[in-house]
């Protein structure tokens, strides 16, 4: 059951703003290779399950996009590490996350009404600037960035961090990310409340608290 918040801070990647895979994809597409929406979204879900088990047993390095491309790459029975690099670090560019869904601003106006609502996000320092450039960055009060703060998540240093910037009590707070164990579990470990943001499904076989779309978000919160 989700306590009343009164503040609720959001994840960015997969949560408000989501992949350019035109341009992500680029080097795939010009072997003529497109891969679907289904085949982005079932490696999602089976790059999450493994990357989730890996960081409970703290053997994951951070690379959940090198683990993500291994899959599709080798779904496509393509065997190319440096294929696999170039993917990897163009998705880790925060302007190729610029894909808004259509009603994103309006909704989050509307929740903006109602709670204080801010970004935590694990980025490059430039958050900000790309959320100004999908034209929602005004609807939040702060934005966190793990490249100023110092800190990424899971580590609890940048939800503190978030917490302080507006005054916000953790246990009145609720913070909507797309990840178990960066977002979730970073979340409750610095004692905010956590729901899962689950476009692709990968947690629907869970108890954790999650919607499939910011509209249901929204719904959930009324």
């Amino acid at each position: 059951m989700l306590g009343k918040p009164t503040t609720i801070f959001f994840d960015v990647g997969n949560t408000l703003l989501f992949p350019n895979r035109e341009v992500i994809l680029k080097p795939l597409h010009n072997r003529g290779i497109t891969p679907s929406i289904g085949q982005w979204h079932a490696i999602e879900r089976k790059t999450k399950k493994e990357f989730d088990s890996q960081m409970r047993t703290g053997t994951v390095d951070h690379g959940f996009w090198r683990l993500f491309y291994s899959h599709l790459l080798a779904e496509l029975g393509i065997d190319d590490d440096a294929l696999q690099t170039q993917l990897t670090d163009s998705t880790r560019i925060s302007a190729n996350w610029c894909i808004v869904p259509p009603g994103t601003r309006e909704i989050l106006e509307r929740i903006g009404r109602r709670y204080q609502i801010a970004v935590i996000s694990n980025a490059d320092g430039k958050i900000e600037d790309v959320l100004t450039v999908c034209g929602i960055a005004g609807c939040f009060r702060t934005i966190t960035d793990s490249g100023i703060v110092g800190y990424e998540k899971p580590h609890p240093a940048i939800f503190e961090a978030a917490l302080r910037g507006l005054n916000a009590l953790p246990e009145e707070s609720l913070y909507v990310g797309d990840g178990y164990a960066i977002d979730y579990v970073g979340a409750t470990n610095a004692g905010m409340q956590a729901m899962l943001l689950d476009v692709s499904g990968a947690y629907r076989e869970t108890n954790y608290a999650r919607v499939e779309s910011l509209k249901e978000l929204e719904e959930r919160l009324e």
